[in-house]
């Protein structure tokens, strides 16, 4: 029988918290840090010495040796640089000692990690400054400490900073809405996030017999398995024994950390899983996604496993996303999405509602743009994920209020009269009254929006960066309008009645699956950026710099920075694994084929010595001979393609998603063919069958 977990004694123990600060600071410091947190105040240093001291002491009491600045450069993962406690005091001993400087700030090499343009190679120097709003934790013998990555002359160089700033922005400017409505007691409003997290699971041995797997973490070829998806049995299904003892000692590992993983269970591929957690403001959730991920890869690791991250490692099975549930709560706990019981409250969730509809209406590119990756273009729109058009699904009810609004009619009996919002009885709008669409890439659920088109490897800091500063743009310009307006019931009427006019094209409820939506969207005037060599230039428009620049989340270096650095990555990624095909079909496909093909020679002739018929190995030979060559002229082709390819990056970024892209599948019809001839004991690598039914 198993040992039975003490879920409550155990959760973020290994979290220097709010309850372990209570108990270890002085009173006065304990008070600095929560003025610290409230009001933005800067810690003096003697704060900092005191909270370091108290850091210390905990961590080493559990074990810790050496502390790290935990950063998030912009490759997408977290870095560290670990430096032991111990320092010299003579006599050959040591002490261990850690400083409030040395918390607040450290000083990373920053040369290897990608800049965009914002610093030379030889410009090593960067800064980690200490987050004193995200909780520090022990893991694997060291102290980490959540920390914002800059450069010498002060550019955001991560992705922790323009989301803490995005925050501020949205926060600011739901305050004013708010105050507008007679709210006078909340002082900040969060964004709150929930990012669910779904992965494949597979067996570390087969894996490590797979180079495309290893080096570019999906799998390049591959012929279906006899079996897939098709029979819906994985989903929800029971989870088979080992896969359930590595999710129990997840989740073990992730509530130590105070992370709240609430539900598990396998998702619709073979292999596929997910995980769920509990709400929490954006700056915590992104920190805690990425441990998820780090996690989840370690903790497979002991069970014999390897979790796969990749967005499309397998093809002709659904990908992995990770649903980001985003809303915004003020501090005294309520949801501002949340539908409310008087038509005042009604009021203030339409003109929420009304802005975030705007929001996504006019900065649809760059919400497309946050999520576009190399893996992700596997995914999108593949008939298994929300498609690349953005739209927004609020479920037929509150599209029929929203409807109601735009033709001045009242909701339940449209014949009577015209609506008066904020005057008139609205409607109560009841939670989750209609059925999800899982089509959508940003769907109403009840008091939340969930922006499903973000990819299972990717940082949720980008989508959340953009969600709150769209929502920051609208409401302020909606606070600028009733702010100043004379009569307050009039002009809510008017703004939310035209913004919902003018915006209702973004509103889709129907099958974003369906051959006709694209056609439509395209009458609509959205735009349908497919890839992502076709979405980044959008990113840096003239609309999306005015934004980011305007609301202080990036400066327009740190915002084309940011563009340049995804470029890159995206022409990497496509050309390492177009190099891994090349090796793969070189020294591993070819080679099997012809030696299968050979022994069926071999087969002909001693047939035919002793007059036996040999029909069958004739016609193998012949279709292995032929589809051979065709790989061997696939493979030709993109090595010629992959040395002529352009040297700037926006043409590059082009050039990798129609020629080499186009040159892979090419070659990855004829390897998966031969696959299909080749007898299983030549085949040099495991099949879909060894990897999705193990």
């Amino acid at each position: 029988m198993s040992e039975i977990t003490n879920v409550p004694g155990i959760f973020g123990s290994d979290v220097f918290n709010e309850s372990a600060m209570k108990q270890r600071l002085a009173p006065e410091t304990y008070c600095a840090w929560k003025k610290c947190i409230e009001t933005g105040t800067p810690l003096d240093l003697p704060v900092a010495n005191g909270i370091a001291q108290a850091m210390k002491n905990w961590a080493t009491e559990k074990g810790a040796t050496h502390y790290t600045h935990w950063f998030q450069p912009m490759t997408g993962i977290t870095a560290e640089k670990h430096d032991s406690f111990i320092s010299p005091v003579g006599d050959g001993k040591v002490l261990m000692e850690f400083s409030g400087k040395e918390l607040v700030r450290g000083e990373p090499d920053a040369s290897s990690f990608p800049s965009g343009g914002l610093r030379a190679t030889f410009e090593a120097r960067g800064y980690t400054a200490w987050d004193p709003t995200s909780f520090a934790f022990v893991k694997d013998g060291s102290l980490y400490i959540p920390t914002c990555f800059f450069s010498y002359t002060g550019e955001a160089l991560d992705k922790k900073t323009p989301l803490l700033r995005s925050m501020d922005e949205v926060s600011r400017e739901a305050i004013r809405i708010l105050r507008l409505f007679g709210d006078t007691e909340t002082k900040r409003v969060v964004a709150s996030v929930g990012a669910e997290q779904e992965y494949f699971l597979i067996p570390r041995d087969l894996y490590a017999q797979r180079e495309d797997l290893r080096l570019t973490g999906r799998t390049l070829f591959g012929a279906p398995a006899p079996k897939g998806q098709e029979l819906e049995d994985h989903y929800f299904g029971t989870i088979r024994t080992r896969v359930s003892s590595y999710m129990k000692d997840l989740d073990e590992q992730l509530w130590r950390l105070g992370i709240l993983s609430k539900t598990k269970h396998n998702e619709v591929a073979p292999t596929q899983h997910e995980m769920a957690p509990i709400y929490t403001d954006a700056n915590t959730a992104c920190d805690h996604n990425q441990l998820i991920m780090e996690i989840m890869k370690k903790c497979a690791a002991k069970h014999n496993l390897v979790c796969l991250l990749h967005e499309k490692p397998f093809s002709g099975v659904n990908g992995s996303g990770k649903h980001n549930n985003w809303s915004l709560s003020t501090d005294t706990g309520k949801n501002l999405f949340s539908p409310g019981k008087t038509p005042r409250q009604n009021a203030q969730f339409l003109v929420f509602l009304a802005a975030f509809l705007k929001g996504v209406d006019e900065y649809q590119d760059f919400l497309r743009c946050t999520v576009a990756s190399a893996g992700n273009d596997h995914r999108l729109g593949a008939n298994e994920a929300p498609p690349a058009i953005v739209s927004v699904f609020l479920g037929d009810e509150l599209n029929g209020i929203v409807e109601s609004i735009i033709n001045g009619t009242n909701y339940i009996e449209p014949e009577k009269s015209l609506m008066r919002i904020g005057v008139d009885v609205l409607p109560s709008i009841p939670k989750d009254t209609t059925d999800r669409n899982r089509t959508s890439p940003l769907a109403f659920t009840g008091n939340k929006f969930e922006f499903r088109m973000v990819g299972s490897a990717q940082s949720i800091s980008g989508s959340n960066v953009a969600l709150n500063t769209i929502m920051a743009e609208e409401l302020g310009k909606f606070a600028d309008i009733l702010e100043n307006a004379k009569d307050f019931d009039a002009a809510l009427q008017k703004l939310v009645c035209e913004t919902f006019t003018e915006h209702q094209r973004i509103i889709f409820n129907g099958n974003g699956y369906g051959s006709d939506w694209p056609k439509e969207a395209e009458k609509r005037g959205l735009s349908n950026l497919d890839s992502t060599a076709s979405c980044l230039p959008a990113y840096v428009s003239q609309k999306n710099i005015e934004l980011v620049t305007k609301h202080g989340i990036f400066t327009e270096a740190e915002f084309r920075a940011r563009h340049e650095i995804y470029l890159e990555t995206y022409i990497k990624v496509v050309k390492i694994e177009a190099l891994t095909a090349v090796d793969m079909i070189r020294h591993q496909i070819l080679p099997a084929a012809s030696a299968y093909a050979t022994t069926l020679c071999d087969a002909i002739v001693s047939k035919e010595a002793v007059g036996a018929t040999c029909k069958a190995e004739h016609a193998l030979v012949t279709k292995l001979s032929a589809a051979t060559d065709a790989l061997y002229d696939c493979c030709e082709k993109l090595v010629a393609d992959l040395e002529n390819a352009p040297e700037d990056v926006a043409e590059a970024a082009t050039y990798y998603h129609e020629i080499i892209l186009a040159d892979m599948a090419a070659a990855r019809k004829e390897a998966d063919l031969l696959e299909s001839l080749t007898d299983k004991s030549y085949w040099p690598y495991p099949t879909y069958s060894d990897l999705l039914f193990y």
